[in-house]
């Protein structure tokens, strides 16, 4: 695998990572990914929710989780209660309801600031992958006989690739930061 694609791979982990944590922002409005990171006890096995019950989103601000078996609905409420979502489930003994309040304008700004600091630390990871891959070429052309005009145009290759992924970054955390601050 030659040096570029190997940081193009890097890079599209890099946002990849950086959209999975957007999916657990939420936006005042009910969101079923919030809920990817939740893990029930299952018969001794941590499974996902997804898993063991089918979640959905019956109204704009709230997520109804049916267990497949009712057994389940006291272990699915402990598992949101200890995450860090910020919100209080209520059950009827078959079925666990989340209902998410409306944002405040300033935990929308607060959540604004995360967005921007997760899609920097994103662009960080992106300027080190380049500067990773810049160093391999270095040292490939010296055990190689790379001519200099080839690492040039490695470098270059590398230099526009990152400048596509620090672009989809920012429109990334610009859009993700307008869906917040939209009431």
């Amino acid at each position: 695998m030659s040096t570029v694609s190997a940081a193009e791979d890097k890079m599209n982990k890099t946002y990849d990572n950086l959209i999975e944590d957007f999916s657990t922002i939420r936006a005042g409005r009910a969101n079923p990914h919030i809920l990817d990171k939740i893990r029930v006890d299952y018969y001794g096995t941590p499974s996902s929710l997804q898993q063991v019950a089918n979640v959905s989103v019956p109204e704009p601000r709230m997520i109804q989780i049916s267990p497949w078996e009712p057994s389940l609905v006291k272990d699915i409420e402990k598992a949101i209660l200890t995450s860090d979502l910020g919100l209080t489930p209520s059950n009827d003994g078959k079925v666990v309801r989340l209902v998410f309040p409306e944002l405040t304008e300033e935990r929308r700004k607060e959540l604004s600031k995360d967005i921007k600091k997760k899609g920097e630390n994103a662009k960080v990871a992106v300027r080190n992958i380049r500067r990773d891959a810049n160093d391999q070429v270095k040292k490939e052309s010296k055990d190689s006989d790379m001519s200099e005009d080839d690492v040039k145009k490695t470098e270059d290759e590398i230099q526009k690739l990152t400048d596509r992924f620090i672009a989809q970054i920012d429109k990334a955390v610009e859009e993700k930061s307008k869906e917040i601050m939209t009431v």
